[in-house]
């Protein structure tokens, strides 16, 4: 069964650190999952991350999923356990693929562990983790970096380009199953604010507002839906994987306060 983010009041809960003995995971997987069996995903996903950030605000987390053998993932959750908003980034497929890799640039709030969970077609959920440190700039409730008169003049404008690398670097024993020639980078104008941050002027909490979906077509087909959340950078950028026979993209923004944008982009001769 499908689950949307976490209400605000977790959010609230969760924004107060975590004490180092009282891990966040247990009772996050209590509420998204429930009793269903989380596998040991190891073999099929590859986290790819900074051991410590060097800009909190503007992180990249990168993942690579290799689904098993007859398998194909439906859906991809990136979870940032002690971040205000933990279900950071959803990645729902109307196209299932054997094998994804994301990279997006999230605020990473504070230490925490990072969770990956893949789920296929069939229901199986497949989750891996890892440990992010970070400088200890809380960058959920820093200051926008971009005056937010000034950023409201250019949102929902985006860039999209195509090409022919990886999308990022992963574990060697994942390598020989990263295997696409095409990549799609869409860059987001959005202040992505978090409702947690002060105008420095009025002092005053900004309304939060953030990318809720990005919907991704190729070809004229669909492809994938991402949700966002307050985890999303200012000014975020995804990254995708698509198959090397993509020509054409077509991606629509929709934030939280029903702003709705659009953008194109094909190879040349297309």
């Amino acid at each position: 069964m499908k689950h949307t983010l976490l209400p605000l009041a977790l959010m609230a809960a969760l924004a107060l650190p975590a004490a180092a003995s009282e891990p966040v995971w247990p009772d996050l997987a209590q509420d998204l999952y429930g009793t269903r069996p989380l596998l040991d995903g190891t073999e099929h996903i590859a986290i790819d991350t900074p051991y410590r950030t060097t800009e909190d605000a503007r992180t990249h987390v990168k993942a690579t999923l290799a689904a098993p053998p007859g398998r194909l993932w439906g859906r991809v959750e990136v979870i940032l356990d002690d971040n205000p908003m933990p279900v950071s980034a959803v990645f729902d497929f109307k196209a299932p693929q054997p094998r994804f890799t994301f990279d997006v640039t999230m605020r990473i709030n504070g230490p925490t562990p990072l969770h990956v969970v893949g789920e296929t077609t069939d229901g199986q959920l497949y989750v891996a983790d890892t440990f992010v440190k970070t400088s200890g700039q809380g960058a959920c409730a820093a200051p926008p970096g971009t005056d937010p008169d000034v950023a409201l003049a250019t949102l929902g404008q985006m860039r999209i380009a195509i090409t022919d690398s990886a999308v990022s670097r992963v574990q060697d024993r994942l390598a020989a199953l990263t295997t696409r020639d095409r990549q799609v980078d869409l860059d987001i104008s959005h202040p992505s604010h978090s409702g947690m941050q002060m105008d420095q002027i009025s002092l005053l909490f900004i309304p939060l507002r953030y990318v809720e979906t990005v919907d991704i077509d190729l070809d004229g087909g669909g492809y994938v839906e991402m949700t966002g959340s307050i985890s999303l950078s200012e000014n975020p950028r995804v990254s995708l994987s698509v198959p090397g026979r993509t020509q054409a993209v077509d991606v629509t923004m929709t934030d939280t306060d029903g702003t709705v944008s659009h953008a194109q982009a094909t190879l040349p001769g297309y």
